[in-house]
């Protein structure tokens, strides 16, 4: 890999992990479904000239924009309102690895053998250490939430097969359009006067919105493809999984966050099993591994 591209996906790693920072800044100021609605209004100004009508795959943009787009979001905001410790909600957040291997099994009926399997329950094993964890039991309603997102973006990334071909920033266009009405409207039953308290928001919340929209969206997801296009998916892969550690300086860092032997252990165990999944993965989708074997 040549060491622009190499510096571009660290790049991408440190831009996800201080992404946490924004969201957590921009859903206690704005509130959590508004400031998910602001961040797609940013991505759709931004991602305007790009936006096409797509013949034959209107369907799937739909079901993906609600799917990785509304749900995910939406349920991805309402967690880091709810909880304080945003370490273990990157953590959780992790699972959306193990999902996507799930629903492709259950789905398109891939072939995994012991190696994947096992680490699928790593995954979810460190999870549920964390859960229990009296620390942050006051926190699991979040970490559940989180979760949740976490098979959201699963099953969007799945749906993303049927849209090859599409660019990327005309995908992420839909996915604003489309997601905008649902989240506003949820903003409105769920958190009444936020809307109308937008003018008032602080210079800095928008440069949080901005920082999510532009940055983590359409940077960091728009760079990993463009990536994904030139280097094997056993190369390019690996190469985020510093990502939830850095997430989780960047907590203790800025917030203060807590960690715990028991937060620890089940971070590690949950890290260690998305590690295994990614490269086994990755080396079966290039062809390193037979399939069958992986």
């Amino acid at each position: 890999m040549k060491r622009r591209d190499l510096a571009l996906i660290l790049g991408i790693d440190l831009i996800w992990a201080f992404n946490i920072v924004a969201v957590k800044e921009a859903v206690e100021a704005a509130g959590p479904l508004t400031a998910v609605f602001l961040r797609y209004a940013i991505v759709l100004v931004a991602t305007l000239p790009w936006l096409r009508w797509l013949p034959g795959r209107m369907t799937t943009i739909l079901v993906t924009g609600l799917t990785a787009g509304a749900l995910f979001m939406g349920l991805g905001g309402l967690s880091f309102a709810l909880a304080d410790n945003v370490s273990a909600l990157a953590i959780a957040g992790q699972l959306g690895v193990p999902f996507s291997l799930l629903l492709a099994v259950a789905i398109f009926k891939e072939r995994i053998h012991w190696v994947r399997t096992l680490a699928v329950v790593l995954c979810f094993a460190g999870v549920a250490v964390m859960g229990f964890d009296p620390a942050i039991a006051h926190e699991r309603i979040g970490l559940v939430l989180t979760v949740g997102a976490a098979l959201a973006w699963a099953a969007g990334n799945l749906l993303f097969r049927n849209l090859k071909g599409v660019a990327v920033l005309t995908i992420h266009a839909w996915l604003a359009l489309v997601s905008l009405p649902v989240l506003g409207a949820a903003s409105l039953v769920f958190e009444p006067g936020a809307l109308a308290h937008v003018p008032a928001l602080r210079l800095a919340t928008w440069g949080w919105l901005a920082y999510s929209g532009i940055g983590s969206s359409l940077i960091g997801h728009g760079g990993m493809t463009w990536l994904f296009q030139r280097y094997p998916v056993s190369t390019v892969s690996p190469l985020t999984l510093p990502t939830p550690l850095l997430s989780v300086i960047v907590a203790v860092m800025v917030f203060g966050t807590p960690i715990t032997s028991q937060m620890l252990l089940g971070g590690a165990v949950t890290i260690v099993g998305v590690a295994i999944i990614t490269l086994r993965t990755a080396q079966a989708r290039d062809g390193v591994l037979p399939e069958r074997r992986s």
